[in-house]
């Protein structure tokens, strides 16, 4: 035994170390898989599910690669730790005998030994499991203590009571988002005053969000000083919405019920006092919600999905903007949150929120904006560049000094920040500010400036008007469009708003499903699937070799007792002379064993690991071809652990209580046998015996299997709030709602701690009833020893039997825990099962239906009387749509938020399936041919830029079809070589998660960069601009009029002026086309898109 102390040292390092890398490629593989279900759409959109799935695999290769390696050495230490009790009986018995010539085996020697050797037996067999255990552990502390020591933001980067009478203060200030970077912020110098509002201006990637980030304590401070005086309530660029009721995302952690004074102004007093209820009612309205609580199935009490994945850009922006109304903060920061809504939302929402006349008048409010129409209403504008400010001033001010904020207004006078949706006129008041008077300021601009512009920069000004005209000049004279279901579009206008909403989540307002809990046993069929995955071969040699393994113990003993029996019976000298021969045999039966438990730990371990792959394969697999509604009702957390716990439970416990449960079940038949053998007696008391120990047995496996369900499911919810926090954690910390936070992530714990202990508990319970059944065996075994002595049961056999009895209590008990903790874990298969059997979307490839190379060649695209849903039994998103539209056509598709327009895009992807109709892509029925054909031949630019972590290259082209040279082709076009250039790595530079370490400008160039690639005939565009600054709009504009001039266009339109040289607009209202012909015809009339043009300043 102490030979086996250095040996198993070196073990449990090669474990530690082979335990180390296998987590961090778990990590590695958890992290892909995180990215992947954000990411989903995207890969859907794109065909990169192969891809994507290809790297899962290599890392889950790699893990079990180290698996197997792991397995080795369990393999090993079972070997020798089994083999112990062996060795040290052999070894004992051998001295004992050598030692003395006089010294014989009998029966009181050979069995108060024995008894001893098997006590011993069973905790050196658990020691290999130990080792494991220990080694895991420590590999988890060591990774824990690095997390908990690795560096914070600081605490005191923001100084939350600054002694000035400014509210906001940054003094000198350089920022940088980490130690390792440049400082994206440098030398920044400026005051914001109690109650006021101001401007923060600037070209894509010059700082805007950084300097939010910077007041939120969010970057690292180099130098300087940063005061903020109050509460703070903040609305991010991109929207966190959290999987709850959209009351509740409103009121993050308030209540209405509250007995509290809101003092946020709403009329002409300055502190009017109002209940919760009242205010949360004039928030509501005040951020044009009103109209979308009216429709919605359930109210504000309908769930909003994860990310807000059944709501609209521009819905998401103003739950966010209600959020932060709501909140009643001192400092108001709002990174560009209008950018996402409709012209008349943006100034309702400007007029009665931000602007001073809104609920935000007497706040100090900080505007991240690329909207120049909001400028002349705010009270100072700050210009950055490059991560400095530039100018500061008020809007007449910087338009007299005439430098880069004069600049910027002439660049963009006559591009105003508008959307295309209809009319809201029944949500915005008459006496909302003039907004419509800022094409005049720009204009006031140009003659301010003028003695500042040379000719040419009149020219060049007088062009860019010019062109503009053009554009409804050529327009006017494309008038073959085809109008083929025209209605009157505010006839539905408050169905339009919250069509997306009441169509994916259903009537009842829910719409994540609750997880499934199956009951009672796990159903033969999961075992059949786990050993067919095992492999059956392999199952019967496990069986097998741990059933010769238990044949030579029980023989050895045997051999034992005939041996003990023969020195009671024989002279001393008659009973030496067979030592060696009853030794060696002793010993050869001991080989076997080791032989037969190398083989059998081994085996195990190697099938068990091949299960392991081919049901995570299964599960990936089916996961990557789900349908897009599996996604929009299936919470990220439920798929995460599934593909966490899950698996982890089928690579690492499953094994093991599969060893434990098979050797405990031939070591109780076992010591039966030898007892049967010793005293045939005892079987009159197996029958009763055996009753109570199955009526224990079942009681407690029925109760802990349930638990261990409950207790999975119950872990779902962590990971989703635990993944839900960090994605909007800059949130919670701007709201200081962290312990609110903390505090629930440990409900949630809480809650599946109570399923965790009660199963401890029940292993007591267990306990004490299996020693009661364990006692009464050793009882029975002594009792009918004694009865019996004489012929029928001598000594030797007497000792035998109750060596063995006196084994059976911890045998029992741990046989019937690893009886129910097999079948808990195997109830991880089922819920792998669960998975690998819902339901896919149509075959990526149909050999018989494959279109040619080269389709589409014209790219033609019909819809012919084509309605869709998202889910069965929901109301129709798209109703007859019928339209053509021809080779190389430039068609744009306008309408009020949730009119359809983005579940056009998702029809033409088979993103949803049609409910009746077709599209026809160059005559071809695109629903019967692979999606992977159909998707790899038709691009997208989404509407939110998804970037995964990686290389740019990579994330560029994941396949690795493309050289070099056109990847540098690409990134010219869609203006972005310089900037790759500019990165020490340039094509290897690596993108962090979601391409944070990007602004939302670059990762939305990326996207153009991806489509420039593809060099599809059909290029569809999705509010691909909305979260852009003009000039990033015009690039992206200018790049796709030239790039593919010969190419069918469909553009979701967030400006209009991107889409006045189109072909063709479409209208869509509720689902169905209201208006469809060229810009110049329906400007030519008094169309809907007649009056959004007029609302945008085009006309």
């Amino acid at each position: 035994m102490i030979v086996m102390i250095p040996i198993n040292g070196v073990i449990i390092k090669h474990m530690r170390n082979i335990s180390m890398k296998n987590m961090k490629i778990k990590d590695q593989r958890i992290k892909l898989m995180n990215e992947i279900l954000n990411g989903i759409k995207v890969l859907k959109l794109y065909a990169w599910e192969a891809s994507f799935e290809k790297q899962v695999l290599d890392l889950r290769n790699k893990e079990l690669r180290l698996s197997k390696k792991m397995a080795y050495l369990k393999a090993l230490s079972s070997f020798l730790w089994n083999c112990t009790p062996f060795i040290v009986s052999l070894t004992s018995f051998g001295v004992y005998l050598a030692i003395d010539p006089t010294h014989v085996l009998d029966s009181e020697t050979t069995f108060v030994s024995l008894s001893l050797f098997n006590i011993l037996r069973f905790p050196l067999v658990m020691i290999p499991a130990m080792i494991t255990s220990v080694t895991q552990a420590q590999v988890s502390v060591k990774r824990l203590t690095k997390f908990l020591v690795s560096a914070e933001i600081d605490p005191e980067a923001v100084d939350r009571n600054p002694k000035t009478d400014e509210q906001i203060v940054i003094r000198d200030g350089t920022f940088a988002w980490d130690d390792t970077t440049d400082p994206t912020l440098k030398n920044v110098n400026f005051k914001v005053s109690p109650g006021e509002l101001v401007a923060v201006v600037g070209h894509v990637g010059s700082g805007k969000s950084s300097l939010i980030s910077a007041l939120l304590g969010e970057m690292e401070k180099k130098h300087g000083h940063v005061g903020v005086k109050g509460s703070i309530a903040y609305v991010p660029q991109q929207a966190w919405i959290q999987n709850a009721t959209l009351q509740n995302n409103i009121l993050f952690g308030k209540s209405l019920e509250q007995d509290e004074v809101i003092t946020t102004s709403f009329s002409s007093s300055k502190w009017q006092p109002k209940s919760p209820a009242r205010f949360y009612k004039e928030v509501i309205r005040a951020t044009a919600l009103k109209s979308d609580l009216e429709i919605l199935p359930a109210g504000d009490q309908t769930e909003i999905g994860e990310k807000g994945i059944n709501l609209s850009g521009g819905q998401k922006q103003r739950v966010s903007l209600a959020r932060a109304v709501f909140s009643d903060s001192d400092v108001y920061l709002l990174d560009d949150p209008l950018s996402a809504v409709d012209s008349h939302i943006g100034k309702h929402i400007f007029e009665k929120v931000v602007g001073k006349k809104g609920l935000l008048k007497d706040k100090t409010r900080i505007l991240v904006t690329h909207g120049v129409r909001y400028l002349p209403h705010v009270d100072r504008i700050i210009v950055l560049e490059n991560g400095k400010i530039t100018e500061e001033g008020t809007y007449d001010e910087l338009i007299k000094e005439g430098k880069d904020f004069a600049k910027f207004l002439q660049e963009f006078a006559t591009k105003q920040d508008e959307e295309e949706d209809d009319e809201y006129e029944e949500s915005v008041d008459d006496d909302e500010t003039d907004f419509d008077s800022v094409p005049d300021h720009c204009d006031d601009v140009d003659d301010e400036i003028n003695h500042n512009m040379s000719p040419i920069d009149d020219v060049i000004k007088q062009e860019h008007r010019d062109s503009i005209r053009k554009r409804h000049s050529r327009s006017s004279i494309r008038m073959n469009g085809t109008l083929t279901k025209k209605k009157n579009v505010k006839s539905n206008s408050k169905k339009l708003d919250t069509l997306k909403v009441a169509t994916v989540a259903g009537n009842d307002g829910k719409l994540t499903e609750k997880e499934m809990i199956q009951e009672g046993s796990v159903k033969f069929s999961v075992f059949l699937i786990y050993m067919k995955a095992v492999g059956y071969f392999m199952c019967l040699a496990i069986f097998s070799t741990e059933a010769l393994y238990q044949v030579s113990v029980v023989l050895a003993s045997l051999w034992l007792s005939d041996w003990s029996e023969d020195a009671d019976s024989l002279p001393v000298n008659e009973s030496r002379a067979q030592t060696d021969y009853r030794l060696g045999i002793y010993g050869a039966l001991g080989a076997a064993q080791a032989i037969f438990i190398f083989l059998d730990v081994f085996i195990l371990f190697v099938g068990c690991l091949h299960a392991a792959k081919i049901l995570h394969f299964k599960m990936l697999s089916n996961i990557l071809r789900a349908p897009i509604r599996f996604f929009d009702t299936t919470p990220i957390g439920r798929i995460v652990n599934r593909f966490s716990k899950d698996v982890y439970t089928v690579d690492e416990m499953l094994p093991m209580s599969i060893r434990s449960w098979n050797g405990c079940m031939f070591q109780v038949v076992g010591i039966i046998v030898v007892i049967l053998y010793s005293t045939w007696q005892f079987v009159i008391v197996i029958v009763p015996i055996s009753i109570l120990y199955f009526v224990a047995q079942r009681f407690y496996v029925r109760t802990s299997r349930q638990l261990k369900r409950l207790e999975s499911v119950t872990r779902s919810p962590i990971y989703s709030h635990f993944g839900e926090t960090l994605s909007g954690v800059t949130t919670v910390r701007a709201y200081a709602h962290q312990k609110r936070f903390i505090q629930e992530s440990e409900l949630r714990v809480d809650t599946n701690q109570k399923c965790y202990y009660p199963n401890i508990v029940s292993n007591r319970w267990l306990a004490i009833r299996l020693d009661l059944i364990g006692n009464a065996i050793v009882f029975f075994a002594a009792l009918f020893a004694v009865l019996g002595r004489g012929d029928a049961v001598t000594g030797a056999l007497a000792g035998l039997s109750l060596s063995y009895a006196l084994n059976i209590t911890s045998t029992l008990n741990w046989w019937v825990r690893q009886t129910s903790e097999t079948e808990i874990n195997v109830v991880a298969v089922e819920r792998q099962k669960e998975f690998a059997d819902i339901e896919n979307e149509a075959p990526y490839d149909i050999e018989d239906r494959k279109p040619s190379t080269y389709w589409p060649v014209k790219g033609e695209v019909t819809f012919d009387e084509y309605s869709t849903r998202y889910r069965e039994g929901l109301d129709l998103v798209l109703k007859n749509i019928s339209c053509r539209i021809s080779p190389g056509e430039k068609i744009g598709i306008v309408g009020r938020t949730g009119a359809g327009k983005s579940s056009l895009t998702l029809a033409l992807f088979r993103l949803i399936e049609p409910a009746s109709g077709a599209i026809l892509i160059d005559g071809v029925d695109i629903s019967k041919i692979g999606l992977h054909d159909l998707r790899s031949k038709v691009t997208i630019i989404p509407q939110d830029p998804v970037l995964f972590s990686g290389t740019l290259r990579m994330n560029l082209d994941p396949f690795d079809f493309y050289a070099d040279d056109e990847m540098w082709q690409s990134l010219e076009h869609a203006h972005l070589k310089e900037f790759v250039e500019s990165l020490p790595e340039k094509l290897m530079h690596i993108c962090s998660e979601g391409g944070e370490n990007l602004s939302v400008g670059q990762r939305q160039l990326i996207c153009l960069a991806r489509a420039l690639l593809r060099k599809s005939k059909i290029l569809v565009l999705d509010e691909a601009t909305a979260a852009v600054d003009m000039k990033t709009d015009d690039l992206i504009q200018d790049t796709i009029r030239d790039q593919f001039k010969e190419c069918t266009v469909i553009t979701i339109a967030h400006r209009l002026n991107t889409i006045m040289d189109y072909s063709r607009i479409i209208v869509l209202d509720a689902g169905e086309i209201a208006e469809f012909d060229s810009p110049g015809a329906l400007l030519a009339k008094q169309s809907v898109f007649y009056g959004m043009a007029k609302d945008a300043g085009l006309v």
